[in-house]
């Protein structure tokens, strides 16, 4: 199969290390190896100690998969496969999908979310959120998109690029419609367990129907990502087999000190997130001066969860692209606009899990006084 140029991540491996300055990353902090080892509790150190380089079991270690399956409600480590995250995503869709299938696909969203049903030559209908209503997902646009030969709805809560979350009333509403369809649900679950009101985490696809499929890991939500590990829970002991055999023929396992260390890192989950949570709040709080002072140039909805939100351009003369082109370009600050998403040109993705999005908002608005003057 050939899928389209991936063109959120074709644009980070341009400028992702050489841009001095990132106001689009996705993700946390990465943590330093020092630091996660030194959480690590006895279990871990020995796992560690006596680790060798060899291959790992092909559905992972089974400790991690243990500690995977306790942040799930009805999930066992016998439901649980792990593998690098943007893989887990092809494996699901080959494994799921067939030629002439039809599949609801949350949009914009990562790429590969519905670009490669698409080369499957599976029918894609992009469900839309309503910016008008803080990009919230509409159930009624969903029911509107199923059709008889529906085999896959794919959501991604919390959103990325737009912050959303759905409310529980909204998520219940989407995984009774998946469900009376008979169709089966994928959740992107990579911003689960950031949201800014603890109180608003919804219920995992996973535990929410069985057979639904959550994808999670470490890169977003943990400040792991170099680690490459992440997950897929399901409920559905033939689907985990097609998923399972089709790793053999990518990764076939995963790496071996990847997975203690993903291991440390979700044992000490809950104090790395509230760590990451108050990172957040202290940058969104920037954020809201930083819109609230170039209301002439950008309008938003404060995002609920995640670590990234979709501004939309106030000035219509200005293109997101030649903005982002620019700022690059003349002070060193990586923007993603919307037409990497394939969401036109009016929006630019920014990111605030990082502890210095202070310093660089300040950047990047000394730069738009000078480029684009407000008045």
């Amino acid at each position: 199969m050939r899928p389209e140029p991936f063109a959120l991540e074709r644009y980070f491996a341009r400028y992702e290390f050489s841009a001095p300055y990132l106001l689009s990353s996705s993700d946390c902090d990465g943590l330093p190896m020092a630091e996660v080892l030194a959480m690590a509790d006895d279990e871990c150190r020995a796992l560690w100690r006596d680790l060798t380089l060899g291959y790992t079991e092909p559905l992972g270690l089974p400790q991690l998969r243990a500690e995977i399956a306790r942040d799930y409600e009805t999930v066992t480590p016998g439901d649980v496969l792990t593998g690098a995250p943007e893989e887990l995503i092809f494996l699901a869709a080959n494994a799921l999908l067939s030629p002439g299938d039809h599949v609801v696909c949350t949009f914009p969203a990562y790429q590969s979310l519905h670009q490669l049903p698409e080369t499957i030559g599976c029918a894609v209908t992009r469900w839309t959120p309503r910016e008008d209503e803080a990009w919230r997902l509409r159930p009624a646009d969903l029911e509107a998109s199923l059709r008889p030969e529906t085999r896959l709805v794919v959501v991604n809560v919390p959103h990325n690029p737009t912050g959303a979350l759905p409310s529980p009333h909204d998520w219940r509403a989407i995984v009774d419609l998946v469900a009376a369809h008979g169709a089966r649900l994928f959740c992107d679950e990579m911003y689960r367990g950031l949201e800014l009101d603890p109180a608003c985490r919804l219920t995992a696809a996973a535990d929410a129907i069985e057979g639904a499929v959550s994808l999670s890991g470490m890169s977003k939500v943990y400040g792991m990502a170099g680690t490459r590990i992440g997950w897929l829970a399901v409920r559905d002991e033939e689907a985990l087999a097609r998923l399972a055999a089709l790793k053999d023929y990518t990764t076939i396992c995963s790496s071996a000190p990847s997975e203690v260390l993903a291991l440390v890192g979700l044992r000490n989950g809950a104090e790395l997130v509230a760590r990451h949570l108050e990172r957040i709040e202290r940058n969104l709080a920037a954020l809201d001066g930083f819109f609230a002072r170039r209301a002439d140039l950008f309008s938003w909805a404060r995002p609920r969860a995640g670590t990234v939100c979709l501004p939309r351009l106030a000035d219509e003369a200005v293109a997101a692209e030649a903005l982002a082109r620019r700022t690059v370009e003349e002070a060193g600050i990586m923007l993603a606009p919307a037409t990497l998403f394939g969401f036109g040109d009016h929006h630019v993705r920014i990111g605030y899990g990082r502890e210095n999005l202070p310093d660089v908002l300040a950047r990047f608005e000394a730069f738009l006084a000078a480029a684009y003057p407000p008045g």
